[in-house]
C-alpha cells in the first residue's frame, strides 16, 4: 500500500503510478486491429454457460489479481482509508480502470454483486464490528458476497418475502428459501432480508442480516438456465443462526437496507448498457452485414445507427449517475432508467443480429460466429427480470421520477400475516 494521500495525488501522478504497477504485474494487450469476420472470440453469452469447475477456477484467478491490486493501493481507490481504501475520487478510479483496460487481466465478474451491491450496503448499514470484519476482505478479494433477496413467491414484489428470522437472545434463527442467487456457490457471506414481524405491514416487518454462507443449515443448489449455464442458485436456510451483531440497520427497518442494495444493483446492471457488453462496435456490425450479403440493406444499416445511439446515450447517462454516487450521493430511483435502457438496447441488438443471421442463429452448423449468438439471444430475456422486472422499473420511473399517481390497490396498513392467507408456511 502506498502512502500517497488524496491531497498530493494528481490524476496524472496516479495514472503514472497505476501504469508502473501494471507494467510489472500484467501483460499488455496486443495492438487492436480492425475487426475481421472470422477472427476473435465467439463468447457472446449473456448468462455464462461455463461449468462450475471452470467458473471456480476463473474466480480464483480473479481473487489473486484482486489481492495484487489491493496490496498495491488499487483495490478500493475511492474507499475509506481505515478499511484499506485510498480515499481518492471517482476520477482517480476511472483513470486506473482506463489504464488497466490496456492489459490482460482476469475477468472480475465474480465481484460484480459482492462489490457493486453487498459491500456498499455493509458500509452504509452494518455495525462497526461487521464493517471491520468484512469490508477489507471483500475489496481485497479474500471473500465474495452474494445477495439473498428473491424468493419463489417474492421476486419483483420483494416486500412479500416469507423467509423468517426469529430472535433467540443475542442470535437470530433464519428459516426459508431464496432463489436466483448469483454466485452463492462462490460466496463466503450473503446479504439477506428476512421477515422479523408478520404483525406489521409487509414493508415494515423486514430486517437485513449478513449471513455466513458456510454456516450449518445453509443448503446451496444450482439452477440450470436454458443457455446451459448454472450461475444461479436456490438457497435453503434451516434454522441458521446469525449473531445480532450481523444485523444490517435497525430491527424491522430492512426495507431501507434493501433499497440501498437495489439502487446500487440497478447502478451496477445499468452500467453495462453503455458498452454493448464489449461486443458492440459499428465496424463489427457492418462486417456482419457484408459477410451475410446484406451490406446494401438500408433498413438494417439504419438500425445499426439506432443501436449505436442507444448504447452511447445510455453510457453518458450512466456516467452522470455514477459520478453522483462516487461523489458521496446516494443512488436514486432514476437509476431504474439505466436498467431499462440496458434491456431495451440489448433487445434491439439481439433482434438485429437475428434478422441478419436468420436460421443460422438457431442451429450449430459449425460456421464461425453464427450459432454462438444464440447464447445471447436466449439470455437477454433474463435481463428483463434481473434486478427488477421492466414493468416494476417503469412503475418506479413513473411514480418516483415523473411524479405520476401510484398504482391503485397498494395496501400499506394490513399486517403481513393477513395478506398471505392461504400461503402461510408451517
Amino acid at each position: 500500500m502506498t502512502d500517497t494521500t488524496t491531497a498530493t495525488t494528481s490524476i496524472e501522478d496516479f495514472a503514472a503510478e497505476a501504469i508502473a504497477f501494471l507494467d510489472v504485474e500484467a501483460e499488455k494487450k496486443p495492438p487492436v486491429k480492425e475487426f475481421v469476420w472470422g477472427e476473435g472470440s465467439d463468447d457472446v453469452a449473456v448468462f455464462d454457460e461455463k461449468g462450475r469447475e471452470a467458473e471456480a477456477a476463473e474466480a480464483e484467478q480473479a481473487k489473486a489479481w484482486r489481492r495484487q491490486r489491493f496490496d498495491a493501493g488499487f483495490g478500493w481507490i475511492t474507499g475509506p482509508e481505515k478499511f484499506g481504501g485510498r480515499g481518492l475520487t471517482g476520477a482517480h478510479e476511472r483513470a486506473y480502470l482506463a489504464a488497466e483496460a490496456g492489459y490482460l487481466t482476469p475477468n472480475m465478474g465474480v465481484f460484480a454483486i459482492s462489490l457493486g451491491m453487498v459491500a456498499p450496503t455493509i458500509l452504509a448499514h452494518a455495525t462497526p464490528e461487521v464493517q471491520d470484519m468484512y469490508l477489507r476482505n471483500l475489496y481485497r478479494g479474500d471473500m465474495v458476497g452474494c445477495q439473498l433477496f428473491s424468493e419463489p413467491g417474492a421476486g419483483s414484489d420483494l416486500a412479500s418475502l416469507q423467509t423468517r428470522a426469529v430472535r433467540d437472545g443475542d442470535e437470530w434463527i433464519l428459516t426459508g428459501q431464496k432463489v436466483w442467487t448469483s454466485a452463492a456457490h462462490l460466496s463466503e457471506i450473503g446479504e439477506i432480508i428476512c421477515r422479523t414481524d408478520p404483525e406489521l405491514p409487509k414493508h415494515k416487518g423486514l430486517t437485513g442480516f449478513v449471513v455466513d454462507m458456510h454456516a450449518p443449515g445453509v443448503d446451496i443448489r444450482p439452477l440450470r438456465q436454458m443457455t446451459g449455464g448454472e450461475s444461479f442458485n436456490e438457497v435453503f436456510f434451516e434454522e441458521v443462526r446469525v449473531p445480532d451483531s450481523h444485523r444490517l440497520g435497525d430491527v424491522n427497518q430492512g426495507w431501507t437496507v434493501a433499497l440501498t442494495t437495489l439502487m446500487n444493483e440497478r447502478a451496477s446492471i445499468g452500467a453495462g448498457g453503455g458498452g454493448g457488453m464489449g461486443i458492440l462496435s459499428v465496424n463489427r456490425l457492418h462486417q456482419m452485414l457484408e459477410h451475410f450479403g446484406k451490406g446494401d440493406d438500408a433498413v438494417l444499416r439504419d438500425e445499426i445507427a439506432r443501436i449505436h445511439t442507444g448504447f452511447t446515450v445510455a453510457k453518458w447517462n450512466n456516467q452522470r449517475a455514477l459520478d453522483k454516487i462516487k461523489a458521496g450521493g446516494l443512488p436514486g430511483p432514476e437509476l431504474s432508467t439505466a436498467k431499462l435502457a440496458l434491456t431495451n438496447n440489448m433487445k434491439a441488438f439481439t433482434e438485429w443480429v437475428a434478422k441478419v443471421m436468420g436460421p443460422r442463429i438457431t442451429a450449430d452448423t459449425g460456421e464461425w460466429g453464427t450459432f454462438a449468438w444464440s447464447m445471447m439471444l436466449t439470455g437477454v430475456p433474463g435481463m428483463r427480470v434481473a434486478g427488477g422486472t421492466d414493468e416494476i422499473m417503469r412503475n418506479i420511473v413513473a411514480e418516483r421520477v415523473l411524479g405520476l399517481p401510484k398504482d391503485p390497490g397498494i395496501d400499506s396498513t394490513t399486517p403481513f400475516k393477513d395478506l398471505r392467507v392461504g400461503t402461510q408456511r408451517d
